[in-house]
């Protein structure tokens, strides 16, 4: 009996000290952390990946910090107060060297944060902004990105190591003119598009790997609507969007404060 006793106890130890264990680690965040307000004097907005894991942050706001974090859309954040989309900050922050973070090597600096670098942004956001949020999945509208009935306008991409893109003829952002890309799939190609048309683009082509392609758009209006624009242009890939209802993961924000610097 006591030898039983031992037993139970010592495993009932060992459960607890492995579950305190696990919530004193707590969720995944950066080693080092500079956040101070933005230099208005600065030209380049971006989030930039490199090597060791290292994440720099210029002119962002709190919006464009919430959707770099959480992967979502403008449209898909509601509430908090109007200064977050107005007040930018620089960010420059290192993950730990034992992380899996710490040994990432980005192709390319503006290669997207890594999902472990998302969950550390959060935690960096909670931390320095005093967010609170919680998660709601709304019914809303919804666009799916599916083939069309004439034969497909796609290329296999020709370099796979190519930073994958998708934007105007010229290379910009999406203007009306018509769309190219590189190296894009299409569920990634289905998220850009989502950027412009103000609502999620669900990927059910079933194409699989990734693609260069370019199709022009040509209007007589000179300020062309871009929603119609895209619609045309992603005709001329071959495929189509087809308006309808869907689920739609939306980020609340129920409290943010102004962060005091470092």
């Amino acid at each position: 009996m006591r030898i039983a006793a031992r037993l139970v106890i010592g495993l009932t130890v060992t459960a607890l000290a492995g579950l305190f264990g696990q919530a004193a680690s707590g969720p995944p965040a950066f080693e080092v952390a500079s956040l101070k307000p933005a230099n208005p004097q600065d030209s380049v907005i971006g989030l930039f990946t490199y090597p060791g894991g290292r994440i720099t942050v210029t002119l962002y706001t709190l919006e464009m910090l919430l959707e770099e974090a959480f992967d979502i859309q403008a449209f898909q954040l509601s509430g908090g107060p109007r200064w977050m989309h107005d007040d930018r900050y620089d960010i420059v922050a290192k993950p730990p060297a034992s992380s899996k973070s710490g040994k990432a090597n980005p192709p390319y600096p503006k290669a997207p944060p890594n999902d472990e670098q998302r969950q550390m942004l959060q935690t960096l956001l909670v931390d320095r902004f005093q967010l609170k949020f919680h998660r709601e999945t709304r019914e809303g509208p919804v666009y799916l990105l599916l083939k069309g009935n004439n034969q497909l306008n796609l290329q296999d991409a020709r370099n796979k190591d190519d930073y994958p893109w998708a934007g105007s003829l010229g290379g910009g952002a999406i203007s009306g003119n018509g769309i190219a890309g590189t190296n894009i799939s299409m569920p990634l190609l289905a998220t850009r598009l989502s950027r412009y048309l103000e609502r999620p683009v669900l990927d059910q082509t079933g194409l699989k790997g990734s693609f260069d392609f370019k199709v022009a758009y040509q209007s007589d209006d000179p300020h062309p609507d871009i929603v119609s624009s895209i619609l045309t242009s992603v005709q001329g890939l071959g495929l189509k969007l087809e308006a309808a209802r869907g689920p739609v993961e939306t980020i609340v924000i129920d409290h943010a404060e102004k962060p005091s610097g470092n």
